[in-house]
C-alpha cells in the first residue's frame, strides 16, 4: 500500500480557519489555535444573537405601540385585546411602523377601533 501524506488536507484547513479569522484583534487572527476558538465562539455568538434579535425587536414595536396607543387614552394591553376582539390580524411591526411613520393614518384606525 502507497504511502499518505497529509500536509496539503491540514495545511488547507489551517488556511481557511485562518482566513475565516480575519479580521480579528491580535493573537486571534494571526495563530491557529486561538483563530480555531475564536470562530468556534462567534458562531455561537452569531447564532443566540440572531435569536435574540428578534426579540429585542418585537419589545421595541410594544413599546411605540403603547405609546402612540397613550395618546388616544388606551393601554397597550386594552388594544391587542381590542383588536383580538375585530379578529384583526396586524401584527405588531407593522403597527408600530404606521403608529412612527404615519400617524394621522393611525389616528383614523384607531377610531375604527373605538
Amino acid at each position: 500500500m502507497s504511502r499518505v501524506k497529509r500536509g496539503v488536507a491540514a495545511s488547507k484547513r489551517r488556511k481557511n480557519v485562518l482566513e475565516m479569522a480575519k479580521g480579528f484583534r491580535w493573537r486571534r487572527s494571526k495563530n491557529y489555535v486561538a483563530a480555531k476558538e475564536a470562530i468556534l465562539k462567534a458562531g455561537k455568538y452569531a447564532h443566540r444573537d440572531r435569536r435574540a434579535k428578534k426579540r429585542t425587536n418585537r419589545a421595541l414595536w410594544i413599546l411605540r405601540l403603547n405609546n402612540a396607543v397613550r395618546l388616544f387614552d388606551t393601554t397597550y394591553s386594552k388594544f391587542i385585546a381590542i383588536l383580538k376582539s375585530k379578529n384583526v390580524e396586524i401584527d405588531r411591526k407593522v403597527l408600530s411602523q404606521l403608529a412612527a411613520e404615519n400617524p394621522t393614518i393611525f389616528s383614523k384606525f384607531m377610531e375604527k377601533m373605538k
